[in-house]
């Protein structure tokens, strides 16, 4: 009987690291694509975990009951957007949105090993328990991502999205949102609130 102990820490890390190199690569890659090379400049149009990785995200992955965590955020200068707003809100859903796509590819691949002769060996089981941390962990980072708190992606979006008359009222409480966000995480509120969307896609991917 295999002990998926060693291996379910082992999975957990790999898997984070990846998804918040791809979430931070697609910021990047969209802002660059938009005018704004900032992100390249700094060499972090990259995959490489070292240059994305942040210590408190990392803790907060390993401390917490919901699986997730966040990198250390991609330098934008939205000033070289044509349309700083909308450039903001693209910028900001690229990297959730790449998280979803890996998430579902990941997903499409445990369906297909489910089908595959080697779904009944030891190495097709190992894989398979690593592709499914995948998509537990692109899940989560995109979700949580979405939320319309500053700093994450969500108040970007939200941003672009309201008018201009009320867009510089919501930029107001940026500095309250990453107090807010902490003490959400560490009360456990922020699980509650999420998990419900979170079970939902999960059962959507993997069924």
């Amino acid at each position: 009987m295999l002990d998926y102990s060693v291996l379910r820490i082992c999975f957990q890390i790999m898997a984070f690291l990846f998804a918040i190199s791809l979430h931070e690569y697609a910021h990047g890659a969209m802002a660059n694509r938009l005018g704004d090379p900032t992100a390249r400049y700094m060499g972090r149009l990259t995959l490489n975990p070292l240059r994305h990785i942040d210590l408190f995200g990392a803790l907060t992955l390993i401390l917490t009951n919901f699986r997730f965590g966040w990198a250390k955020p991609v330098p934008i200068n939205p000033n070289n957007f044509k349309n700083p707003r909308q450039g903001m809100m693209y910028t900001g859903l690229a990297g959730p949105l790449a998280n979803l796509a890996a998430a579902l590819c990941f997903a499409l691949t445990v369906r297909i090993l489910g089908l595959a002769p080697l779904s009944g060996t030891l190495p097709g089981e190992i894989f398979g328990y690593f592709l499914y941390y995948n998509v537990l962990l692109n899940v989560g980072l995109a979700i949580f991502n979405l939320l319309p708190l500053p700093p994450l992606d969500g108040s970007k979006i939200l941003l672009g999205l309201l008018p201009a008359r009320y867009g510089w009222r919501f930029e107001q409480f940026d500095q309250y949102g990453p107090l807010i966000l902490l003490f959400l995480v560490w009360t456990g509120v922020l699980v509650r609130i999420i998990n419900p969307l979170y079970q939902v896609v999960i059962r959507v991917l993997l069924g």
